[in-house]
């Protein structure tokens, strides 16, 4: 499958998660950053895409561990939350 529709493919899933918390973090995420992804980090969103959501909530927020998998520079980032517009 081409990068461009892997992308498209991804957009929706971090949209699409079932929570609305899940869709804003990990769709926000996906919309502030994927443009300048590589296909490592494309990879690694889509393998973390199939991680049940509660579990990524708590580690971008901090309330569990996160597993050394999936520690690096993309977990700092979902971790960061500077993403996700929030209005006034």
């Amino acid at each position: 499958m081409d990068l461009e529709t892997r992308l498209k493919r991804l957009r929706f899933r971090a949209w699409h998660r079932g929570i609305k918390e899940a869709d804003l973090m990990l769709g926000g995420f996906y919309d502030a950053r994927s443009a300048s992804w590589t296909e490592d980090q494309v990879t690694w969103f889509e393998e973390l895409m199939e991680e049940q959501d509660v579990d990524i909530m708590a580690w971008a927020m901090g309330t569990e561990p996160v597993p050394a998998r999936w520690q690096g520079t993309m977990m700092d980032d979902l971790k960061s939350l500077d993403y996700v517009p929030i209005s006034k």
